[in-house]
């Protein structure tokens, strides 16, 4: 057992494994998460809808395939599912390294590998996730996640940038390769869980679209679609703003996280003694009010103060809200596979549609419209 003052009582040693694993897997995509729309737009001719698209069909492929793929873990276990996962993420770097010798067919193979791996992670990592956590920590265990994510987002962007201007994009995506590769290690010591995905493909339909699911699945739709923006777009935007240049890209990225870092850190904390739906409840106001500012966003300045206020407000989003959804997993005993399903689902067609969406406001539109999807998406979630 491992037992840190900021922690009330111990840390399983499945929690502590789980983090590590996960905590070098977010360098290898805090070194290459921020650029690879811009990559991917490079490579469609600076074809936004085309990029859009492609990240659409990776995420609607998932949300129709999920259930089968839960069924499938039944045969390999959870723990295993999570280990061939690093293969298969670190696959899909390979491919976007050789993208420019054979634009479709590794397009292609791309979403094939991407596609596997969330089958085989996500499912493994939620419920392993609230198996390894306690009620009394929580919102402290949620909060450390991302504090270590948003600590390796101050340098990772630059070293990014850098890379990027001077080596070109092959480097970075070797780098995320061996990291990928290596977070594997760490997942050599999970405890086995004992869980296994008993609904039937209908069963798992039924119960996406039941009514005593509906506030579940809209809360993380409207999170999956509101998360999207932030990934896939909000990048390009801030390339856009910057004119093309990688390393002011990358400062002006790290710049926004350093603001957040420690108070992360110090909003988990008092998570698990306020009232995570209250709390909630203001932070997504606030988070929407920074997506509505970002729609007017015209210089690298206005860019660095809206996005420090809203990473900040983002905080008092997410940390309760994946408190909340972490406590409901818990909360449904040996079906917390099976409603983990549903809220994969939910999350992917969140994204699938605020996608589909943007392709539209993008059209007829400037790319800075769909923040007020966003903004929109985020004043759902209080469903949750």
């Amino acid at each position: 057992m491992f037992k840190l003052h900021y922690f009330n009582g111990t840390l399983s040693p499945g929690f502590v494994a789980l983090f590590s694993g996960r905590m070098i897997q977010f360098f290898a995509t805090g070194l290459i998460g921020l650029f690879l729309p811009i990559y991917l737009l490079k490579q469609f001719e600076h074809n936004v809808i085309f990029v859009l698209a492609y990240f659409l069909i990776g995420h609607l492929i998932y949300a129709l395939i999920v259930p089968l793929g839960a069924r499938f873990l039944n045969r390999i276990g959870l723990r295993r599912s999570l280990r061939m996962s690093i293969f298969f993420d670190a696959s899909f770097y390979i491919c976007m390294f050789f993208l420019p010798f054979n634009p479709t067919f590794f397009l292609l193979l791309s979403v094939i590998f991407i596609t596997l791996c969330r089958v085989t992670f996500w499912l493994p990592f939620h419920v392993d996730f609230a198996k390894f956590t306690d009620k009394l920590n929580r919102g402290k265990e949620v909060s450390i996640f991302w504090a270590a994510k948003s600590l390796l987002g101050i340098a990772m962007p630059i070293a990014s940038g850098l890379l990027i201007t001077y080596y070109g994009f092959n480097i970075v995506f070797v780098l995320a390769v061996i990291l990928f590769l290596a977070a594997g290690i760490p997942f050599l010591a999970l405890p086995k869980t004992h869980e296994g995905f008993s609904w039937t493909y209908s069963e798992t339909v039924k119960n996406f679209f039941a009514k005593e699911n509906r506030k579940l699945v809209i809360a993380n739709m409207a999170n999956g679609a509101e998360n999207d923006v932030a990934i896939v777009i909000w990048p390009i935007f801030i390339w856009q703003i910057m004119e093309g240049n990688y390393i002011a890209t990358g400062i002006l990225s790290s710049m926004i996280v350093f603001v957040t870092v420690i108070l992360q850190l110090a909003v988990g904390k008092y998570t698990d003694t306020m009232d995570k739906r209250k709390m909630l409840h203001w932070g997504s106001v606030l988070y929407a009010t920074g997506w509505f500012a970002k729609a007017f966003i015209l210089t690298a300045f206005q860019t660095f103060v809206v996005g420090a206020y809203h990473s900040f407000a983002q905080i008092f989003k997410d940390t309760p809200f994946d408190a909340l959804n972490y406590e409901m997993l818990a909360d449904r005993g040996h079906y917390v596979d099976e409603y983990t399903v549903v809220k994969e689902m939910a999350v992917q067609s969140g994204k699938v549609l605020v996608l589909s969406l943007a392709i539209i406001v993008t059209l007829f539109a400037g790319l800075n419209w769909t923040f007020f999807l966003a903004a929109l998406a985020t004043l759902l979630i209080n469903l949750l």
